[in-house]
């Protein structure tokens, strides 16, 4: 069975959790990663039509640009967790005979808080004036004028949710954040990289080969992955642009699973060019620091925490596969998971404090577990469907993830309580996801 934590090092195989509907009623006992979530009630905001406040007529373009930027900012603020979209209730409206809601109607509709929208165009450009309401009472609490090339009108709507999330949670937003993944081109497996939300598209690799296990840089200016392109899987490099793949590592048998460490400098990963599956950190050329572990059993899946001092990772040295700990010199070495007689693949937390890992239930399938990094508070927490191929959010909020609920592997995404679950890619063979750092 190990054979599959092999095969998680090169193709960064996981699990995540999925909420099972029959689990809604116990939502105020699950624990996901960093947190107790519990329920708690998001705050209903309502975003309003843009509306052109220019002097001179418009086109038709300008006037779809005004509508889709609309939606950019609706869905991305209902796709974050503190908040539910208010959507207009045309019932309401046609009972009542109301043209145009005010801000009272809003308050009737539940909505806590409005966001306004006002677009001009001055020359080539999209000049958006946005403005945040809170309804109770009926206050302009803040606002904001946004510009860039009217073509970039997806940019100035994440730039205008990510202010209104600074402004009433204190966090930055993730919707200028990208993802990386691998899709299946015929018999090849490329990188792709797009927005959070699945949009814009763009394949970055061309090699006709198999590439696996993509993790951005943490400025997110690059991409490293694991490539067959010389037939052996090595490590490579490549801009998060496009271009051409240079080579990072090439040693003698298999260079996997790689993760770059929080402050940029160091790769975690594993070798086995001295026979067997260990792991080593080296450096941005490719060159080894040190080796951390030294065991005749097959050591995998290296995740840093996010410090940079310790490292979580798969050993099947007790006779099973099970995650262990260690600090960053291969020192302190200790068995995390008590329980469950396979356990593999662990990503460790963004507060640091829990990892979370793939774990065979007693009912015989590989489930999403996470437990405290002192060994306590194991828990189980999918109940539902096979999902891989877990990665958190930049801001430790959301998770994406790779499923095959609705046919071939495509990416999802859901909050911390498995709620608010969605969609990215409608492509088909999908897997492997990663979220790219923060972006300002």
């Amino acid at each position: 069975m190990f054979v599959r934590s092999f095969a998680v090092a090169i193709c960064g195989l996981s699990f995540i959790f999925i909420a099972d509907s029959q689990a809604q009623d116990n939502t105020n006992r699950i624990f996901f990663d960093t947190v107790v979530t519990g329920y708690v009630q998001p705050r209903k905001i309502g975003v309003e039509e843009m509306k052109y406040i220019g002097a001179t007529y418009i086109s038709a373009a300008d006037s779809t640009i005004m509508q889709y930027a609309t939606g950019v900012v609706q869905r991305d603020l209902d796709f974050y967790s503190e908040f539910d979209l208010v959507t207009i209730d045309s019932f309401y409206l046609r009972t009542y005979e109301i043209k145009e809601l005010d801000m009272l109607g809003w308050a009737r509709l539940g909505a806590d808080y409005l966001v306004r929208l006002e677009a001009e165009f001055p020359g080539s450009k999209l000049r958006v004036r946005w403005r945040l309401f809170d309804t109770s009472p009926e206050q302009e609490i803040s606002k904001g004028t946004l510009e860039n090339d009217r073509f970039a009108w997806r940019t100035v709507a994440h730039q205008i949710s990510n202010e209104i999330v600074r402004y009433l949670t204190g966090d930055q937003g993730p919707f200028l954040t990208q993802i990386a993944y691998v899709r299946k081109m015929g018999k090849a497996k490329e990188i792709f990289v797009a927005d959070y939300d699945g949009a814009n598209e763009r394949q970055v690799t061309k090699t006709g080969s198999t590439n696996l296990s993509p993790t951005f840089s943490p400025d997110g200016s690059e991409i490293y992955f694991t490539s067959f392109l010389d037939g052996q899987p090595h490590l490579y490099k490549v801009s998060a642009e496009g271009g051409k793949p240079v080579k990072v590592a090439g040693f003698s048998g298999i260079v996997a699973a790689p993760a770059i460490s929080p402050d940029g400098n160091q790769i975690a990963c594993v070798l086995s060019k001295d026979g067997n599956s260990e792991i080593y950190i080296i450096d941005k050329q490719g060159n080894v620091v040190r080796r951390l572990t030294n065991h005749r059993s097959i050591d995998t899946s290296p995740t840093w925490s996010p410090d940079g001092k310790m490292m979580a990772f798969t050993s099947d040295r007790s006779g099973s596969p099970q995650v262990y700990i260690m600090d960053t010199y291969g020192n302190g070495v200790r068995r995390l998971t008590p329980e469950g007689d396979y356990n593999d693949s662990p990503i460790w937390s963004a507060k640091g404090n829990r990892v979370t890992f793939v774990s065979r239930t007693p009912r015989g399938r590989f489930d999403l577990a996470s437990i405290d990094t002192s060994g306590e508070g194991y828990r189980i927490l999918t109940d539902l469907g096979t999902n891989e191929n877990p990665h958190f959010s930049p801001d430790g909020k959301q998770i994406i993830f790779s499923s095959t609920r609705l046919g071939t592997g495509d990416l999802f995404t859901a909050d911390l309580s498995g709620r608010n679950q969605r969609r990215l890619t409608r492509t088909g063979d999908c897997s492997n996801p990663t979220w790219g750092p923060l972006r300002y």
